[in-house]
């Protein structure tokens, strides 16, 4: 008899549990409002990819279509395939980068000072020899690359930003 009072109590307690936790249901995150009223509004995407749009913008109206800039960016120029032949230098103006991708180039400088190897992270002096590949930079002008003495061939250089053939 003492298990039997013992199943009964069990049971009622844990519907008595279940009951008084289903009646007083609050959300577990603490929301007071409900989706959908004034204080939490339901939205359609539209509208938030409007919204979006308009802050992207930076004005508080319009369309929703995107705008296109009238002009380029300023840092994107242009890569150029530029051809040397022997005897000649391809001089860079500052702020100028090479990749040499065919043929043997050496470095030219009028000065002491060398041409910045990005690629491998060092400065390539009057003479060296330009790898192929690299990324080279050259910060001020009076620097660029020639043929290497003895080659018959020409150079195949990417070029972005000025130079002239000297």
């Amino acid at each position: 008899m003492k298990k039997y009072k013992l199943y009964v109590a069990a049971f009622v307690l844990i519907m008595s549990g279940t009951i008084l936790g289903s009646t007083l249901n609050t959300p577990a995150d603490g929301a007071s409002t409900s989706p959908g009223t004034t204080d939490d509004p339901v939205v359609t995407k539209s509208y938030v990819d409007q919204q979006i749009q308009q802050a992207l913008n930076g004005s508080g109206g319009g369309s929703t279509n995107p705008t296109t800039p009238s002009q380029p960016s300023q840092g994107a120029e242009e890569v150029k395939n530029v051809a040397l032949s022997p005897g000649k230098i391809l001089i860079a103006n500052p702020g100028t980068e090479f990749i040499v991708r065919s043929g043997n180039a050496v470095i030219y400088t009028e000065d002491k000072n060398g041409v910045a190897d990005l690629t491998d992270g060092k400065d390539l002096l009057n003479g060296q020899a330009a790898p192929k590949n690299h990324l080279l930079s050259f910060p001020r002008e009076g620097r660029g690359i020639q043929v290497k003495e003895g080659q018959q061939n020409g150079l195949i250089v990417m070029v972005r930003g000025g130079y002239t053939i000297r």
